[in-house]
């Protein structure tokens, strides 16, 4: 019986060596929990407003695939990241654990309710004209 146990603690020991670790990447950081999103949102507003724009905010968090993937296409593609920038001031709010910016959601009329990443438009006056 002795001998049943140690080849079987051997040859769990030895599929040790031929195990590999995960490489790991890096943690996305496209929101940030620690922004005052009011603050954020008044600043493009009121340059909206200067400017006359509309405000652009994408509502999610660095854990939501679906905010990265949509972030990340408006960055590979020219000519969506252009009309964005030409025609919005952008902002990204988060929603996370560590802040989920209710005060500010509530403001809204709660658009976290359609999902991640949930788009809002605002006007230069800071007027919500649509949610997606």
């Amino acid at each position: 019986m002795k001998k049943v146990l140690l080849i079987v603690a051997l040859a769990f020991l030895s599929t040790l060596g031929f195990a590999q670790t995960a490489a790991t990447k890096p943690a996305v950081t496209i929101y940030n929990p620690k922004a005052n999103a009011q603050a954020d949102i008044d600043a493009a507003v009121a340059k909206a407003k200067k400017e006359k724009k509309h405000v652009f905010i994408q509502v999610g968090g660095n854990w939501c695939i679906w905010c990265i993937r949509f972030h990340d296409l408006v960055d590979a593609t020219p000519a969506l990241k252009e009309l964005l920038n030409k025609n919005y001031e952008t902002v990204l709010l988060n929603y996370s654990p560590e802040n989920k910016n209710e005060a500010v959601l509530k403001k809204l009329s709660y658009p976290g309710r359609f999902g991640f990443p949930v788009f809002l438009i605002l006007d230069g006056d800071g007027k919500l004209i649509h949610t997606q």
